[in-house]
This record gives structure tokens, sequence and C-alpha cells, in this order.
């Protein structure tokens, strides 16, 4: 999906500062040109945006492209060595990867930060606390809160939804009564923050549960499926076989507002029902208010046995689950419209994918910044000076991980759980102070950040942080 516009090759000449000389080929095709564009600048002239993470840079072949967004262009690549260009309005780091013992220092006046990141809040908690976040002035996450929301990417489209049930409710119950489980669990990931196997094992107390997978298995994958990688995708034989069960266990491995992958969407395709925990506020997303269980609604796992096993004996009140596979009952507003108008596509070749389209609300964004720069210098008493733009918490702002069940005052201090993930939180937060305080000081050296750590945590003892 990744869009191809037109070749660019950089020739690099490094001085004695470091200053960059470019000679640019014209595109060997023509370029993409969004719509109202009318940016006819040559190459040397634009600005230059630098993915931080090559291995997520958007393009190919090479290393460099131009690309021509809804209002004006840019120039993209992931080579390091622009860096400290004075073109270099703005680096995009990909969440995951960073981390702030690597971080590029010092962090220039003239340069912004972008944030893309779309998977579990897991992969770095550093980004879930305010001197993380506030790094950036741009950002796309799985928050609706920011700039260029990601809420909705594991749900290609509508009709994703209004599949038809791929087993009927009739075959459900005859493979009940064959001796199949009304619930399935699938994970192989088994240490996470969500702590999803300490409900799941209370709850495989009061019903019965087929698990496969790595996590409390009970039961063998048959042979054609033990190759965990079809369970993130979408391979028929692994579809077949877990759309048989009624009711699939949708546990994410990270709690967070908006975050919900393909462990929710799957099920509803299906035609299974989702019985969910991950997104405090998924039912603001859901087709109807009757499409999925949330545990949270429910006061113990007991209580959430005992209302799945009245669903599992009356179908009347289990097809009530259904019923959004028909059009008309999709009721949710928020919904629709989300689908309706996100300018990014899922496996979509008219839109764009959501990396492009990032890249080009930066590209917008900066160019709209630069000129608001360019008009100040001009003409102060006339025009206002670019207003600073910054993320804050609602971006991304994840909680500190609790039990999956119980109080975290009752797990033993040997919990293997308890040792990681509520340490892991809040280390993170001393590495985004530590990160907050090498930016302050203009530091060059990111390898200085542990020294920043201890002399807050020092002032902090002391009463002074």
């Amino acid at each position: 999906m990744m869009a191809g516009r037109g070749r660019l090759v950089p020739c690099v000449c490094l001085g004695l500062f470091g200053v960059l000389c470019w000679r640019w080929s014209l595109p060997s095709i023509s370029s993409y040109r969004g719509p109202g564009n009318s940016d006819r600048r040559s190459n040397k002239e634009l600005p230059i945006i630098l993915w931080w993470s090559g291995g997520l840079f958007p393009h190919f072949p090479g290393d460099t492209e131009r690309i021509d967004c809804a209002t004006s262009s840019c120039l993209v690549t992931s080579n390091r060595k622009v860096q400290l260009y004075k073109r270099t309005a703005s680096i995009i780091f990909y969440g995951t990867d960073f981390r702030a013992y690597e971080a590029p220092l010092p962090r220039l006046r003239h340069q912004t930060w972008a944030l893309f990141h779309e998977e579990s809040p897991m992969n770095n908690y550093v980004l879930s606390h305010a001197p993380g976040i506030r790094l950036f002035n741009y950002t796309a996450t799985f928050r609706r809160e920011s700039d260029y929301p990601l809420t909705l990417q594991w749900l290609p489209s509508l009709d994703y939804l209004l599949q038809p049930v791929a087993v009927p409710l009739q075959e459900k119950n005859r493979l009940r009564r064959e001796g199949l489980a009304p619930v399935l669990y699938m994970q192989s990931h088994c240490d996470v923050p969500s702590d999803r196997d300490r409900y799941v094992k209370e709850l495989m107390k009061y019903i019965e549960v087929d698990s496969y997978g790595k996590c409390l298995n009970n039961r063998p994958l048959p042979e054609h499926l033990e190759d965990t990688s079809t369970a993130t995708g979408e391979e028929a034989g692994f579809m077949n076989f877990v759309a048989r069960y009624k009711f699939h266990l949708a546990l994410e491995n990270g709690l967070c507002p908006d975050y919900m992958t393909e462990k929710l969407w799957r099920p509803l395709h299906q035609g299974c029902v989702p019985v969910y925990r991950g997104s405090a506020a998924v039912a603001d997303w859901m087709p109807n208010d009757r499409s999925a269980v949330i545990i949270d609604n429910f006061p113990s796992p007991k209580a959430l046995a005992d209302f799945l096993k009245r669903l599992d004996e009356n179908d009347d009140e289990y097809a009530k689950y259904l019923e959004f596979k028909n059009p008309s009952r999709i009721t949710n507003a928020r919904l629709l419209e989300a689908l309706e108008t996100r300018e990014w596509g899922v496996n979509d070749m008219s839109k764009p994918n959501y990396l492009n389209g990032f890249e080009c609300y930066v590209c917008d964004q900066e160019n709209a910044r630069l000129a608001a720069e360019r008009a100040y210098k001009k003409a102060p008493k006339k025009n206002q000076p670019p207003q600073p733009k910054m993320a804050d918490n609602s971006h991304m702002g994840c909680p500190l991980p609790s039990p999956g069940y119980g109080d975290v005052q009752d797990l033993p201090a040997d919990d293997g759980w308890l040792q990681i993930w509520p340490q892991d939180y809040w280390q993170s937060l001393d590495q985004a102070e530590g990160l907050e305080s090498l930016i302050r000081h203009n530091e060059s050296d990111p390898s200085l950040l542990w020294k920043h750590i201890q002399n807050i945590a020092v002032s902090r003892a002391r009463g002074k942080h």
C-alpha cells in the first residue's frame, strides 16, 4: 500500500560544518498531487521531514522522496545525516522504537517532533506520561484526541462488520452438544500489562473455556494451525476454526482509552460475541448498544460467567448480539461518521495508508508554520507569530497497569506481573523526565540521561522538584 511518488536521488556533500548540498534528479514518474496542491517549488526549496525510524519509511525504492500533499509539498527521507540541517523542519518518530537514551540531541529550536504510535501502550510507557508526550508537536495515535487519530485502524470498513455470520447459531448449538466449549481464548503473549490471564484463570472456575495458544492452554491446536502467524492474519482455516465458538474472550494486552485491536473487531466480523476488556470507552465505537459483552460491567468473573451461560442457553437473547449484521440495526452515528470521513484507508487503494497520510499531515502543518514565521519576520506589526503546538496526555495517557483480577495489595511480593509492569511504568516516567531535562539543558549527548535522572531524584528527595 506504500505510495510510490517519483524517485528522488540525493547527493550529500559534507563540509567542515556539515553543510548539505543536494543534487536532485527529476522524478521518473509523475508525483501524486493532492487536491488543491499548487506548490510549484523545486525539490531544493522544500522543507525536509526525517523519518527517524527508517524501517517504517513508507516509500521505496531509496531513502528519500518528494511528497505532494493536499496543500503543499515536502521532501521526506530516512537518511539521518539530515538531522541537523536547517531545512529539516520535522522529525517523525515511531513510538515503539522511541527511546529516551537514543533521542536525537541537541533538539534544534527550528524543528518539530512528530509521533506515530498505533501499537500497544505496553511498547513504550514513556509516551503515557506528560513529560514524554509533550515532547511532540504532532501525534498520530489510537486516541481520538490525537492530531491524526488511528482509532479504527483495525476496522477496514463497515462492510467488514456486515459480513454474514460465518457459522449459523444452529451449527454452534450442535457443536456445543458435541462438547465444544461456549467460550474461546487464544493467546500466546502471556506476561502483559493488562494481566489478562489472571482474570481468565478465575473465569475458568465458573464456565468452560477452550484455551489455545501458549497462555492457560488446555486444548491443542490442529496441526495445520500451529503456526501462530495465522492468528494475526485472517487465513481461512484459522477463521473457520475460531468462528465455531459463541463467545471470544477479547482482552487487550494493554488498557488505554480507544486502544482496540483485531481481538475486538474480528469476532464481530465473524458473527461471534466478543467478551471484551481493553478500552474503557469501547462502547463509544460499538455498532449498537448490544454487540459486545463488556467485562468491566460485571462485578466479578462469576457474575460474567453466569451471564454468558444464560446467553448460551437462550437463542433469542444470544441472537440480539448479532442484530447489527442488519445495516438498519447499526445505530452508532459516531462509528458511521468516523468510517465515512477518515482520510486514510485500510486495504483501500482509493485512499492513502495512514503512514503516508500522517506524513502529509505533518508536511502541510510544517509548511503552514514556516509560512507564518516568514510572514511574521517580514511584517511583525501586521502578522502574528505561529503559536507553538504541543501534545498532551489526552493524545496517549494510558493508566498505571493494574492486576487483571483482585487488588494489587493482595499480590505476593514475588508475583511476576508485579515485578515487571508497575515498575516499567514508573521507570518510564523517570526516563521521560530525564529526556525533558536533557533537552531543557540543550545537551547533545543522550548517554547523559541517567545522570539527569539521578539529579532529578536527588532534587525530589530534597523537596526541590
